[in-house]
């Protein structure tokens, strides 16, 4: 089994897909470990705020299979296929990694640059995967949120409704 982390974000119906995608993929691949939800502002773009979190689950399939099922999920969900790197949307899942596998494949990147790059992806893969260690850099995801520049830090912890009911 490999261990793979997903980054999981929406600002359209958040209240709405994030559960959806949780049901998703927990039935695709069984318990997730899940982060807290942090809620941020929108990058690149002006928007409603998002909604991100991070969920670790076990997997024997291929990685392009994992990133097919994670496509149909978002989706089921709304997502267009001509979706914008820096827009709204409904669901975002990125496979950011999946063991200690390193991909640059077109669309596919693993591990996924945001991690070092974005805090909404950092923070929660910290909390949920501390001592792991990045395929490439080998710092643990701890070391490298302590490192991480905070100074303009636009997010926070929350509970979504759907949250408190699990």
């Amino acid at each position: 089994m490999t261990r793979g982390y997903i980054s999981i974000g929406s600002n359209i119906n958040k209240d709405e897909h994030i559960p959806a995608s949780l049901r998703a993929l927990e039935q695709a691949f069984g318990e997730l470990t899940v982060s807290s939800t942090y809620e941020s502002e929108s990058v690149g773009f002006t928007g409603d705020v998002f909604y991100n979190l991070v969920v670790g689950f076990d997997s024997d399939l291929e990685v392009k299979a994992v990133a097919k099922q994670l496509r149909q999920i978002e989706l089921d969900n709304g997502r267009t296929r001509d979706s914008r790197k820096f827009a709204a949307r409904t669901l975002d899942l990125d496979l950011i990694l999946y063991g200690d596998l390193i991909v640059n494949d077109g669309r596919l990147q693993i591990p996924r640059d945001e991690i070092e790059h974005y805090a909404f992806v950092l923070e929660p893969l910290a909390e949920i995967a501390s001592s792991l260690q990045h395929p490439v850099s080998h710092i643990s995801y701890a070391e490298l949120w302590d490192q991480f520049d905070k100074t303009d830090l636009r997010q926070k912890r929350v509970t979504p409704s759907w949250a408190s009911t699990k």
